[in-house]
């Protein structure tokens, strides 16, 4: 088996380029909206950026997380349709399911998201345990046509609570900061009770026989540290899937699509375009991503002060159930990274949530 190195992510004459689109936009989509869905005696919390009408993403995050890892990535995806990520029950504040709760149970409550929504042949994206979920949910779809697994879980071998805890340890010693904090805040909100008792589901469940199953183009990516979805382990996963690509984005771990959601987005959309070359399930390709890591580097002091302060305040709305609250800190949010990757953001926009967010900051032009 031989790997292909790319040394760098140059895009490709006529590749689609979604971080480069968005530079180029007249103005960026920057306004979150959060919804709630019924589901199984609970719901379903939606928070949507970009317009209906396109054919659409839809992001399943993993166990006890909140679609707040999906932060960085949903912008760039934004430019090729709506982006829907989805706090599932039990996780990010959301009531829990009651009575047996199992990844099967999980995908209803998704394939529920989606028929509620009218969404036509969405693009699945699923990040650890999401990729559980997502998979189970294509597999009774046949009519879904694209598929994306981020650090997809857990092989045969790490089918135990020890050693996946072990191989979890490993590759969080590659994160950034930023993923580690969003890690324990969206565990606390999860509680140690929900979390044992979906976590034996999430080990058990056989992803590899269920994705045999799908008749969706897959795309798997990992991240070149992540210990707990090894090569040979995303090689295995394809080679069960009727169709799928592998992709390895260096410098990566467990939370790829956090720490480095320029490449992700870029394989993603070119996943969707059918523009990413196969070259068969044993040759796993590297593509690299020295952008996002330093996105923050970037802020201007208002930005800063508006990651911050919507993050206590994404927290809080989750606590309290308060949809209001998320929409705005959700919005901010995406206003002070539009700015760190040179996105244009609409003036009366920004003010109005620097207004609403962080009034102490208002008449503050990026100071850098």
């Amino acid at each position: 088996m031989n790997d292909e190195h790319h040394q760098g992510t140059p895009v490709p004459p006529g590749a689609p380029d979604p971080a480069g689109e968005l530079a180029r936009a007249d103005d960026a989509d920057v306004e979150v909206r959060v919804d709630r869905i019924a589901v199984d005696g609970t719901y379903v919390r939606v928070s949507s950026i970009g317009e209906p009408g396109e054919r659409a993403f839809v992001l399943v995050a993993g166990l006890g997380i909140a679609s707040t890892y999906y932060e960085r990535l949903a912008p760039h995806l934004n430019e090729n349709g709506p982006v829907h990520a989805l706090d599932l029950p039990g996780f990010a504040g959301v009531p829990r399911f009651r009575g047996r709760v199992s990844i099967e149970r999980y995908a209803d409550a998704v394939g529920a998201v989606i028929d509620d929504l009218r969404l036509h042949d969405p693009v699945l994206i699923g990040h650890s345990m999401g990729t559980q979920v997502v998979t189970e949910l294509a597999a009774r779809r046949p009519d879904i046509s694209d598929v994306v697994l981020i650090s997809p879980v857990l092989d045969p071998a790490a089918r135990s609570l020890r050693k996946a805890a072990l191989r979890f340890l490993r590759s969080s010693v590659h994160e950034p900061s930023a993923v580690r904090w969003h890690a324990v805040t969206a565990y606390a909100l999860c509680g140690w009770h929900w979390f044992r008792k979906v976590l034996p589901e999430m080990i058990a469940y056989p992803i590899e026989e269920r994705a045999a199953e799908v008749r969706a183009h897959t795309l798997i990516v990992r991240g070149e540290h992540d210990a707990l979805v090894p090569r040979a382990w995303v090689r295995r996963l394809a080679r069960a899937l009727p169709y799928a690509v592998l992709r390895e984005v260096v410098g990566g771990a467990h939370s790829v699509m956090h720490a480095q959601a320029d490449a992700v987005a870029r394989l993603a959309v070119a996943h969707v375009d059918g523009r990413l070359p196969d070259r068969g399930v044993s040759s796993l390709q590297r593509v690299r991503d020295d952008s996002t890591a330093s996105d923050l580097d970037r802020l201007s002091l208002t930005d800063r002060w508006l990651v911050v302060k919507s993050r206590f305040m994404e927290l809080g709305g989750m606590a309290k159930g308060d949809d209001e609250q998320l929409e705005e800190a959700k919005s901010a949010h995406a206003v002070a990274m539009a700015d760190s990757d040179g996105v244009p953001v609409d003036p009366g926009q920004r003010e109005a949530v620097v207004e609403t967010v962080a009034p102490e900051r208002r008449g503050d032009r990026r100071p850098f």
